[in-house]
């Protein structure tokens, strides 16, 4: 719990001022509060000596009704008030730590999203900071009116009988007792359910992204029981923390109950037995109201204390993934190729890897010893079986990775002097797995480039061939889409192009970019690919001939080496490895 306090209050220093002027008000409402018990003990004493004479002052008993009652009122507005200002408070800081973490995926590794479920990911930014929001506001209104009751109410006990409050302070060893121990047995159980509910959200998440799948598998009942386990799982974690976080409630009251007993027994003594005590009916009916209004302080902090394991388990989740390593900082690298007038980054496109090597987990070396010069302009295919290395060396060279050794240049400078931003200035990338926002088309294709004119988008989408599918939209380029939405495989992969397009980056990326479409769709892809390519280095992770045969160098990888290079009729010619694959149809693929 130390660290969560910590970390909330390290990342809540703009919120100090509002924080201040909340304990303000909640400081008024408590010295009214504390106050109240004094007006009340006039006004009974009032009635209790006027019945005895049969004389009521009721201009005195209206006097101090008024008063009382206007302390509640003020009391009510300024709990309010402070109420009012919490709650903009916490909902303001859970809005700034989903902001916190949106901007820590743009910085976090790659790597770190290999091995965790999306699900669990988005559950951090949702669950886990709605229950940071939920729990604070909750817990921290109560907490700074606790320990302002429990200040004021002790010295209001002290001032009207010493004897009577120490008696009242028995009960606080208890409380403090039964907290600690439910805290050591409810904390296990709150962080444990803070994982469950990320695991069940993953599950979920799997599911939905698999549902394609599970049904032509006809895999429900298997995934049903599985999800099934996940929930029950949830289910008992949630039973657990819910119990033992709600043994805190019973046992304060039960433990102020004895409180009220040994108060009344003591002052009915003092009241009886010792005459120069000072202890009459007023006294004892105000005492009760201060024995109320201190007992009611350390229930909330009890109270406050429980919900506050949410707090602690749900921030460290939050806290784990905003702390963890992220890539380097290279605001302060400098630009080495220079914009142009025309919007392009003025490169001439020559790469050249020097004996790369690279691991993942540094057990398997995935790209070994990896040498290779591309002139400017070329469009390079790389081929071979999965595993081979053909994904990760284009990761490597847009710096998704850094590779263990050797060096990566563009135009003879190493990428690892260039900051990865002008790096993905230089690059264009068409993806196999197409990344279709909600938006407009026309925000589709010129993602991150608002400047383009209509015309040449019209231009761009002719070349890219899909104009003639935006034509047949409602509202053509100003048409609604989703990924979810009617856009086939193969249209996606077309916009997709046009945006490479849009770009007009000198380099490019085209990763399995004709897989899963029909011949037509294919045709009018690899035409849309070759417009794009004039002119520019590209580098194709190639599966289908007919992105390999018109390739002025193909690289022909096998456990991250390559073993073979040259054009396809040569290689073809040298009937070796590449030829294998080609004749085998990519069997391997």
């Amino acid at each position: 719990m130390k660290r969560a306090i910590k970390n909330i209050l390290g990342t809540s220093k703009k919120f100090y001022w509002a924080l201040g002027l909340a304990a303000f008000f909640i400081l008024g409402a408590v010295v009214l509060s504390i106050y109240s018990p004094q007006i009340l003990s006039d006004l009974t004493n009032e009635i209790a000596n006027g019945a005895g004479s049969r004389s009521i002052d009721m201009d005195a008993v209206l006097r101090y009704g008024i008063i009382l009652g206007a302390f509640y009122i003020a009391t009510a507005l300024l709990n309010y008030a402070a109420s009012f200002l919490l709650t903009g408070v916490t909902q303001k800081y859970a809005n700034s730590l989903r902001k916190m973490i949106i901007e820590k995926i743009n910085v976090i590794p790659l790597s770190y999203f290999d091995s965790r479920q999306i699900g669990d990911i988005l559950s951090r930014v949702t669950n886990d900071v709605d229950s940071i929001a939920q729990s604070l506001d909750q817990t921290v209104s109560m907490l700074m009116q606790a320990a302002f009751m429990l200040v004021g109410s002790l010295i209001g006990m002290f001032a009207t009988s010493w004897q009577m409050a120490l008696t009242a302070m028995i009960s606080i060893p208890l409380m403090l007792l039964f907290i600690a121990l439910i805290m050591k047995l409810a904390m296990p159980q709150f962080l444990k359910r803070q994982e469950e509910i990320g695991i069940v959200n993953g599950s979920v998440e799997e599911k939905f992204s698999g549902e394609l799948i599970i049904k032509l598998f006809n895999a429900d009942k298997r995934e049903n029981g599985y999800f099934e386990q996940k929930n029950q799982t949830l289910g008992k974690t949630m039973f657990r923390a819910q119990f033992f976080g709600g043994l805190m409630q019973p046992l304060m009251t039960f433990i102020s109950y004895f409180a009220y007993i040994a108060v009344l027994v003591v002052g009915g003594l003092l009241m009886v037995n010792s005459a120069d005590s000072g202890v009459d009916y007023g006294t004892i009916s105000a005492f009760l109201v201060y024995v109320r209004l201190f007992q009611q302080p350390m229930a909330q902090i009890a109270q406050a204390i429980n919900t506050l394991q949410t707090t602690t388990a749900a921030s460290k989740r939050v806290f784990d993934f905003i702390e963890e390593k992220q890539m380097s900082d290279e605001s302060g690298k400098k630009r080495f190729f220079p914009i142009g007038e025309d919007g392009r980054v003025q490169v001439k496109g020559e790469v050249e890897f020097r004996h790369v090597n690279f691991s993942y987990d540094d057990t398997r070396e995935i790209i070994h010893d990896f040498s290779a010069k591309i002139k400017p302009g070329s469009k390079v295919a790389i081929v071979g079986p999965t595993g081979a290395g053909k994904t990760t060396m284009v990761n490597l060279l847009m710096r998704f990775y850094e590779i263990n050794s050797g060096d990566i240049l563009i135009d003879g400078i190493s990428t690892k002097d260039m900051s990865r931003e002008e790096i993905h200035d230089i690059f264009g990338m068409v993806l196999q797995d197409t990344w279709v926002f909600d938006g407009t088309m026309r925000e589709n294709i010129v993602y991150n480039s608002p400047d383009i004119s209509d015309n040449e988008l019209k231009a761009i989408a002719k070349e890219a061939n899909i104009y003639h599918f935006i034509r047949t939209l409602p509202g053509k380029f100003d048409c609604h889409l989703s990924n979810a939405g009617s856009v086939s495989a193969g249209q996606k992969q077309l916009m997709t192009i046009a945006r490479a397009m849009v770009r007009q980056a000198p380099l490019l990326i085209l990763d399995e970019a004709t897989s899963n479409v029909d011949t037509r769709t294919e045709e009018l892809i690899q035409e849309a690919m070759d417009n794009l390519t004039k002119g520019r280095t590209s580098f194709v992770i190639a599966h289908r001939l007919s992105t390999i045969k018109n390739a002025d160098l193909i690289l022909a990888m096998r456990d991250g080496n390559i073993v073979e290079q040259g054009t396809h009729d040569s290689l073809m010619a040298e009937n070796g490895f590449y030829a294998s694959l080609y004749n085998s149809q990519f069997s391997f693929e």
